[in-house]
């Protein structure tokens, strides 16, 4: 298996070439080998796919091209893992020996490593001999064009190197043809002239070697309007009056392999490793990084990453790194700091541009250009005019020294392009709260707010620790208020340090409402909301639009489907795109379903609520009402492949609901408790601002529509408050529907949590707004709730009535599923009152039903009670065949309160036996998906029935822990009963 970039594109396996099905995915393969045994990030590959503007699907298309290279990889004998997925992009595993480049890279490191010329020319000429042209010669796009021209520049330069130290070691006249060729296709690299001139004088051809100097000299006025460097006129010099200094005979085994210098002692000799430069004077090197920041704190990983990609020697070493992060996080501090940390390793000088991309007037490349070459000692009429030309000429005065170039600020790639050094021995840290993903071979650093503890660090050390430790619960307070964002933190310290008087608890006041804090996060020039403005105008209009709406849904974080509704327009996700790469959005995770995840920063959120206030009350109230009626659509969808809902799901109300598209809606609903458990807090969040705006229908049908999912999860506490909250709205508004339901939601709750009082006063008031609307439905839950209450309390009688009455209504209205699960409710009454012979046929009606009905998970509760009717009757083995298949459909649907159940009636079965064998794992278990759960009065039955068992068993010091364990439960729960536990109350 053999791939190859130096030439045309090229993938071999078993000596066979393989066919790529087409341009896409010739494209992914290159990019993938361009930077092998590393991840390529999602981004730089779509950069590659698409030159414009990538479709709304990239992502989609970029998976599904991988995955068809995988696949036709596979096909032609390449293992699976070779190309691997990783988080935020793909990766394709070589050995050296198998690419090109790979191949050439280690060469190179090795002429690095040799200590005599000859060894090194040697290695430099196995590292060339891996060309096989062009590199990517026959790969479109622009963003591999790029990539390729910085290859084919490596390529020169390795050429150029050995053909230096081969012809100080002698070898002139064998270099003549190949220097001749190169100067040709380099025709303003002086060095390569200069090269070319000696080896022709040294085969006494005197005339040639002038001519060529006088060829480039006329070449550098008529395109540059500069003369020859004077390094190269001195040797024009020298040849003239035929100095004999430049026929010395060079020793093979000499201290330099660096061209000329060996020719004698009157040719310029070059810094090591780098050979002579070829333009104007720099003998002093350039020094313009700015002063570093006296209080820097943290980053250590971000400078130890920055390290490695500057270090020569480091093996992930890039030309390119950016660092890329929202406005005031400390990006500019960040890149100084890493800059002056790492100028000894660049001894020619470091260079610093503002490029101001976020200023009313961004910089020009043209005029950054001259500035440039200003500091490399170009003056006047020397600066060419055109771009291309500053470029090349730039290009060409860095082509052999060591040099590092910042560039601060930056604000797009057409930018930075011509900025960008083409040497092997410079390296470029740039700055922007935009990705550059069009850079060639860049790599992006995404820089975060700090630490907890490194903003705690900065704030001490600006305002001293003696403040901080007088008053650390209002420094945390105010930190907390500045999101850890380093800009934030400091305008914060600086109002502290300018009055002295002032306590922390002053400051803390004045930035804790969120409405002032934008305000009072300024001082002299820094300002938070004028760092944010900066990023804003640079955006267009639908994105600022975006960020504005963004802001009113919460501080959760957030799919990326909302934009589309948010801006009632189909290509809502290409907008975030915009604003994640601008740094103002943040992508913080992938969720369990692969899906990404959003953020504000909440002092952005501060600015995008700002920002809406422009909009009028209806465009948000209409925007609100979209994403939340897609929630609504969502939780259906999500609750209909759940488990069954049995008596929580309730008819739908009058809130709107709005579909995503069906291909989104399937992906997201492929795993529906795993979505659910990824839009936890909003589901609470999706509430609130409903509630909070008055939206009462949307408020109760959102709190409901999840109550499904609470109950399958034991999330109580979210349950309950999700409830409440919407029951304030609904009760604000005379909503009497949705508040009969919700309280029904929270009497089920109270009866989980063993609150009865409460749970029948939730009940009795939803059952009199249900007959108040004329809810016979509602009644009918109502009224079979109240029954588990009765019967959980003892009173038989009362709850078979209740049930009774509520299986009436259900009936008389037709609800089959209700039908199906209040006679099973039934059978259950009459088992608890020992009239077994009347409670089987309600068990097999309630069987038939929900069999016609197919509702699986209902037959499995049909026969998981049913199996104690078995077992009464004294036919174990009926009764755990009965729950054999309920157990199986359970730990189908992933229900595991409804598994832990069955697990405890199988141990219960088998308890009966007196098999411990059998009994205390399934026992052991339920009890530890009860624990999961928080259930403690089921798990304690599980200890305590294992500790009867051994006790049966003569285990009395086993049967001591298990039934302590059960008791330590009991306690928890105010029931210390250990022989008269109550069955944990559960829905009919």
């Amino acid at each position: 298996m053999e791939f190859g970039l130096l030439g045309p594109l090229q993938a071999r396996i078993a000596g066979r070439a393989v066919p790529l099905n087409g341009p896409r995915q010739a494209k992914m393969l290159a990019a993938l080998l361009l930077d092998a045994n590393t991840t390529v990030p999602m981004e730089r590959l779509v950069a590659v796919m698409w030159d414009a503007r990538p479709p709304a699907t990239a992502v989609r298309q970029i998976q599904d091209a991988v995955s068809g290279l995988r696949r036709n990889l596979v096909a032609r004998g390449a293992p699976g893992s070779l190309i691997g997925t990783r988080r935020g992009g793909y990766e394709i595993h070589l050995a050296q020996d198998r690419l090109d480049l790979l191949e050439f890279d280690h060469e190179r490191h090795l002429a690095e490593q040799h200590t005599t010329p000859s060894e090194t020319a040697a290695a430099l000429r196995r590292a060339l001999a891996r060309w096989r042209g062009n590199a990517l010669a026959d790969v479109p796009g622009r963003a591999l064009e790029i990539d390729a021209a910085r290859l084919n520049e490596r390529r020169a330069a390795t050429h150029k190197e050995c053909l230096a130290i081969e012809l100080g070691l002698g070898r002139h006249r064998e270099v003549i043809d190949e220097l001749t060729a190169l100067l040709h296709t380099h025709p303003f690299d002086e060095q390569v002239a200069e090269h070319l001139m000696l080896a022709l004088y040294r085969c006494r051809r005197q005339g040639e070697a002038l001519r060529v100097y006088e060829r480039l000299r006329r070449t550098l006025a008529d395109e540059l309007g500069v003369d020859p460097a004077p390094p190269l006129r001195e040797l024009h010099q020298r040849i003239l009056t035929a100095d004999p200094a430049l026929t010395a005979t060079p020793s093979a085994a000499g201290p330099s392999a660096a061209g000329p210098s060996a020719a004698g002692p009157s040719v310029t000799p070059p810094k090591s490793p780098a050979p002579a430069v070829t333009g104007p004077d720099m003998a002093m090197p350039v020094r313009q990084l700015p002063l570093d920041v006296p209080d820097f704190v943290g980053r250590a990983d971000a400078l130890a990453e920055i390290a490695g990609l500057l270090d020569a020697s480091a093996p992930n070493r890039a030309p390119v790194a950016v660092v890329v992060g929202g406005p005031g996080v400390g990006k500019s501090c960040l890149v100084t700091h890493a800059a002056r940390r790492a100028s000894a390793g660049f001894p020619d000088g470091q260079l610093y541009l503002d490029l101001a991309a976020t200023s009313d007037e961004p910089r020009d490349p043209a005029m950054m250009l001259a500035e440039a070459l200003r500091a490399l000692s170009v003056a006047g009429s020397a600066i060419p005019n055109s771009l291309s030309e500053r470029a090349a000429l730039y290009r060409s005065l860095l082509v052999d020294r060591r040099m590092l170039v910042v560039l601060d600020d930056a604000g797009h790639a057409d930018q930075v392009l011509p900025l960008l050094p083409g040497a092997d021995g410079c390296a470029v840290l740039i700055t922007s709260r935009t990705l550059l993903t069009q850079l060639p071979g860049a790599r992006h650093i995404d820089l975060d707010v700090l630490s907890p503890a490194e903003a705690r660090e900065l704030f001490t050390g600006i305002i001293g620790r003696r403040r901080v430790e007088g008053e650390p619960g209002e420094a945390d307070a105010i930190l907390d208020c500045c999101g850890n964002l380093p800009l934030a933190i400091r305008i914060a310290s600086g109002k502290l340090t300018g009055r002295p008087a002032w306590s922390l608890r002053v400051l803390r006041e004045r930035i804790e409402d969120e409405s002032r804090r934008l305000a009072e996060l300024r001082i002299g020039d820094l300002s938070v909301r004028a760092s944010v403005e900066l990023s804003l105008r640079l955006l267009p209009d639908d994105a600022v639009r975006a960020l504005s709406l963004l802001g009113l849904l919460g501080p959760h974080t957030l799919p990326g489907w909302v934009v589309g509704p948010l801006l009632d327009r189909p290509d809502g996700e290409e907008v975030l795109d915009i604003l994640v790469d601008a740094s103002l959005v943040r992508l913080v995770a992938t969720d369990a379903l692969g899906e990404p995840r959003y953020r504000l920063h909440d002092l952005i959120r501060t600015c995008a609520v700002e920002l809406a206030a422009s909009l009028s009350a209806k465009e948000k109230r209409d925007a609100v009402v979209r994403v939340l009626s897609v929630w609504l659509e969502l939780i259906g969808r999500g609750t209909d492949l759940l488990p069954a809902a049995g008596l929580l799901t309730a008819a739908p109300g009058s809130a709107p609901r709005r579909a995503l598209p069906r291909a989104v809606v399937d992906r997201l609903m492929s795993d529906p408790v795993g979505w659910f458990d990824a839009e936890r807090d909003n589901l609470l969040g999706a509430v609130k601002l409903a509630a909070d705006r008055g939206l009462d229908e949307l408020a109760w049908e959102l709190a409901a529509g999840a109550s499904t999912y609470y109950d399958h999860r034991c999330l109580y506490q979210d349950w309950q408050h999700g409830h409440r909250l919407a029951l304030d709205a609904a009760e604000a508004a005379g909503n009497a529907r949705g508040a009969s339901v919700l309280l029904r939601g929270l009497g089920q709750l109270h009866i989980y949590q063993d609150e009865f009082d409460r749970a029948t006063r939730s009940l009795e008031s939803s059952l009199t707004l249900c007959r108040k609307a004329g809810d016979r439905r509602g009644e009918a839950l109502t009224i079979a709730m109240l029954g588990t209450v009765s019967r959980v309390q003892g009173r038989d009688d009362e709850a078979l009535e209740r049930v009774e009455h509520a299986l009436a209504i259900a009936v008389g209205e037709g609800d089959l599923h209700l039908e199906a699960q209040l006679s099973c409710s039934v059978a259950v009454m009459k088992l608890m009152q020992d009239k077994l012979d009347e409670a089987e046929p309600w068990f097999a009606t309630a069987l038939r039903q929900a069999r016609t009905l197919g509702d699986a998970h209902r037959v499995a509760v049909v026969l998981r009670r049913f199996s104690r009717l078995h077992d009464r009757r004294g036919d174990p083995d009926e009764a755990l065949r009965c729950l054999g298949q309920a157990l199986a459909t359970f730990e189908n649907l992933a229900d595991e309160r409804c598994a832990a159940y069955t697990l405890l009636e199988v141990g219960r079965v088998h308890a009966g036996r007196h098999d411990r064998a059998h009994a205390a794992p399934a026992l052991e278990r339920a009890a530890a998906l009860f624990h999961r759960h928080g259930d403690r009065q089921d798990e304690a039955a599980c200890w305590q029935l294992i500790g009867d068992l051994d006790a049966l068993a003569g285990a009395p010091h086993l049967a001591h822990r298990h039934r302590g364990r059960a008791l330590r439960l009991w306690q928890t729960i105010g029931d210390i009963n250990e022989t008269n536990t109550p069955p944990r109350p559960s829905s009919p």
